[in-house]
């Protein structure tokens, strides 16, 4: 069994093409990944999709043909060449692959390095694929343990202090332009979803009033209700009226057609500064000589000053990340060496049966001797498998004999797939994430 991720980041593909790539809704990554397991080479797979990467990640019996699977599928989903995604996806294979799940799960890997958001969001993406039986032991092996490692991250580190997120890189640019003039200002926030919301705090935080706008009115003044008075709810049928006549809009809807439109702009006389925060974008490109249009991709070069800032964390918390890594191979190494011993032993027991019943059918031993001859043939056996055992477990927590147990697996024809696992726990074990 192998691990693998085919990813499409922020730091491989531009925003156009993460727009044709992301997932819409719950539906269409059902679609895909009950498409993608029912490749037999492919055990368990779940999709992380956010406005700054869309990553398969998988468990699987061949990952040649896994990577080309997922390069079909997505190309078929977006429409994109196939040969255009080969070339900017981005591969990781076994170890690569699971020292990439941790790296992003600890929030390594994101646009804006520390940012609180992506833990819970690769959570609820294997949840759903849990739920929907295309993800299960496989997969809750390597996030069980990037977890962990998430929370070693945070807590030995300070990358995640004053956590960041697009949302407050929006804002923190905003007020970089306009200064304590935010101050009293109305801001006009799109959308009533998590990245909506971070942006409303945040811009409490600076001292501006908000509107936020959302389709369901009852909902969206529900959340505008538990982030205080000065919030103001409305529905996206009169956000027409707020765009010419407030300067400053943040924006994040879940919709996959623009939502701002340059039909919609009467005053073109006023200035603005507009943050789309939402993958696919929510604003068409439109031509206001007043207009300052900042999308994901341009708050890029603001989050690499917060990079700067954190390189120190960031260093200390790769190293964290690569001890998981080896400490998580330690374990499923060690965790599947004594099924395999097990199972060894199994079948000496089923020979010495075998073997007995045959002497003794034939004569060759009295059938009073039996108890001692069986006695006899399972010490022997047990001294001959004494010294290969020991070395199976000392070699099955090196690097280096990595496929020294499946090779005695193929060597024997022992299976362990269906085995039960929790009875071989070791020291290595943690508690599996539970979905």
């Amino acid at each position: 069994m192998y691990y693998q991720i085919v990813s499409f980041s922020h730091k491989s593909c531009d925003q156009s093409m993460r727009e044709k790539l992301a997932f819409s809704n719950d539906e269409e990554k059902k679609v895909f990944l009950d498409q993608l397991v029912g490749f037999e080479f492919v055990y368990e797979a779940f999709v992380i999709s956010t406005c700054n990467r869309v990553d398969i990640v998988m468990a699987t019996r061949d990952n040649f043909s896994s990577y080309h699977a997922v390069l079909g599928l997505m190309s078929q989903k977006s429409e994109l060449n196939f040969y255009e995604l080969k070339t900017n996806a981005q591969r990781y294979d076994d170890e690569e692959a699971v020292e990439q799940i941790f790296s992003v799960v600890s929030s390594l890997d994101s646009l804006v390095i520390g940012e609180s958001q992506i833990t819970g969001q690769v959570k609820d993406a294997f949840r759903f694929s849990h739920k929907n039986e295309t993800a299960g032991r496989k997969l809750n092996r390597v996030l069980s343990y990037s977890v962990k490692c998430a929370a070693e991250v945070r807590n030995a580190t300070n990358i995640s202090q004053n956590p960041i997120s697009i949302a407050s890189v929006a804002v923190a640019q905003a007020h970089k332009l306009l200064g304590d003039n935010m101050q009293g200002m109305k801001g006009i926030v799109v959308g009533a979803g998590d990245m909506g919301v971070l942006a409303a705090k945040h811009l409490l935080r600076v001292g501006c009033d908000v509107v936020l706008i959302g389709r369901d009115l009852e909902k969206t003044q529900a959340v505008a209700d538990s982030l205080g008075e000065n919030v103001k709810a409305d529905t996206i049928d009169t956000l027409a009226k707020y765009l010419n006549r407030y300067r400053l809009l943040f924006s994040a809807t879940s919709s996959k057609e623009t939502v701002i439109t340059r039909e919609m702009i009467e005053n073109e006389t006023l200035p603005r500064h507009w943050f789309d925060m939402a993958i696919p974008r929510d604003i068409e490109d439109m031509d206001l000589d007043k207009l300052h249009l900042f999308r994901i991709d341009d708050l890029r070069n603001i989050s690499n000053d917060n990079h700067a800032l954190r390189e120190e964390h960031a260093v200390r918390a790769a190293e964290i990340v690569a001890k998981y890594k080896d400490e998580f191979y330690a374990w499923l190494r060690a965790l599947s060496v004594e099924p395999v011993i097990k199972q060894m032993r199994e079948y000496v027991s089923e020979s010495i049966d075998k073997e007995m019943s045959r002497a003794i059918q034939k004569g060759f031993v009295p059938a009073e001797h039996e108890d001692n001859m069986r006695k006899m043939a399972e010490q022997m056996f047990k001294r001959f498998l004494h010294d290969p055992t020991q070395n199976l477990r000392h070699s099955s927590v090196e690097n280096k004999n990595a496929n020294c147990i499946e090779a005695v697996k193929r060597m024997f024809n022992i299976d362990t797939e269906n085995m039960d696992l929790k009875q071989y726990k070791n020291d290595h074990h943690t508690k599996g994430y539970t979905a």
